[in-house]
């Protein structure tokens, strides 16, 4: 029997939801916004349902202002490509940082001199001071992820954006999207980037952008858009200047499925079960001889559902081989495309063996990964 707790990589199992409205959105014959006849308009339809879930999910009030895209990824670089930085142009960000936010910006700092500084974690936490302290008159963004996807680490994005005043924030909310209430991200937040396929629970190749109303962000490619087709300057108006090209559809019907379903058992009910199951396993590994959580411990609540550990005398590629091989439990071992937040961290290059709990996951579930963890540091040479 598997028991999956990789859910920071993607979130399993999708809601049966989920599954239907990708393979009807599938069976349909439409491209939307591409022709009049009804299957084309029921397609548009789809997207706007997607949209306007996801608006609810970040208490937007302008879904016109949501882009999508095929994933977090590519809607951080969006921001951070197509600002329109230079050399000299100073960018913060924190030190916990996924590579989807580290490469784009160490290929500005390389290709074009923009100075990039990173804010290291107090005690493991990312401070609102800290960043107001290193805010200057030439600070263009600030980037955060509002969780990493390593220490499981919960930044207070809300209290950063406060702290740094005007400059905009770009928030990588890979990790918290649909995992915990955010419903009114829509009255502050300048940039959010999401992504669908992890606790939004749809589809992988699924994703978008928040753009705050008056802030411009170049579009990285240009094309078809089913609007102004007369032109070939393309539209600069929101969605369309982000969305060039044929829609994700099937996906994006599975998206508006999965927000959907977050929406109605709530993501303040999904944050209580997930954190439920993250302090049982805490407790349980707790006590284990030779092995070390890297980040939150036991009692914090600033964190998501996502814990790493290391054991000694254990790789961590070879204690996830056995977790599945001896106990059918899927989870996450290396460095997790995050570095930047492994040097900080002091498991690089090394990197750890990780736990993320999901809404479907149950105790019996937290209780079997306990116990395999601590016949494995037993057995440990």
């Amino acid at each position: 029997m598997m028991i999956y707790l990789d859910n920071a990589a993607t979130s399993f199992p999708k809601p049966p939801e989920v599954l239907e409205a990708v393979r009807a959105a599938l069976a349909a014959p439409a491209s939307p916004g591409r022709s009049g006849h009804a299957p084309a308009l029921a397609a548009s339809r789809l997207i706007h349902k997607a949209r306007k879930n996801i608006a609810r999910v970040f208490g937007i009030s302008d879904n016109s202002r949501i882009c999508f895209t095929a994933n977090v990824t590519w809607s951080l670089n969006m921001v951070i490509s197509g600002l329109g930085l230079k050399a000299g142009d100073h960018v913060l960000s924190g030190a916990l940082e996924h590579n989807s936010t580290g490469r784009p910006l160490e290929r500005l700092k390389r290709e074009m001199g923009v100075d990039w500084e990173v804010v290291p974690p107090a005690k493991g936490f990312l401070s609102p001071s800290d960043f107001k302290a290193r805010i200057r008159s030439n600070t263009r963004l600030v980037v955060l992820n509002e969780a990493s996807n390593v220490s499981g680490a919960l930044s207070p994005a809300g209290d950063i954006k406060e702290a740094i005043g005007s400059v905009p924030i770009l928030l990588d909310t890979a990790q918290t999207a649909g995992a915990m209430p955010m419903d009114d991200y829509g009255q502050w937040a300048d940039f959010i980037a999401f992504t669908g396929h992890k606790g939004l629970l749809g589809p992988t190749g699924t994703g978008g952008l928040y753009i705050k109303e008056g802030l411009t962000v170049r579009s990285l490619a240009a094309g078809g858009s089913g609007s102004r087709s007369e032109s070939l300057v393309h539209p600069d108006f929101m969605p369309d200047a982000q969305e060039p090209g044929t829609a994700n559809t099937h996906g994006l019907a599975g998206l508006a499925a999965g927000a959907e379903f977050i929406l109605k058992v709530g993501p303040d009910r999904v944050r209580r079960h997930e954190m439920e199951l993250t302090q049982s396993f805490l407790d349980l590994i707790s006590g284990i001889p030779g092995l070390t959580v890297i980040g939150p411990g036991q009692g914090e609540m600033r964190r998501v559902s996502t814990v790493s550990v290391v054991i000694d005398g254990w790789s961590c590629s070879d204690l996830a081989v056995s977790l599945e091989k001896d106990y059918g439990i899927m989870i996450r071992a290396g460095l997790h495309c995050a570095p930047l937040a492994h040097q900080y961290l002091g498991t690089y290059p090394g990197g750890t063996t990780r736990f993320s709990f999901g809404y479907f996951n149950t105790p019996a579930d937290v209780t079997t990964a306990a116990r395999a963890l601590s016949e494995l540091a037993r057995s440990a040479k």
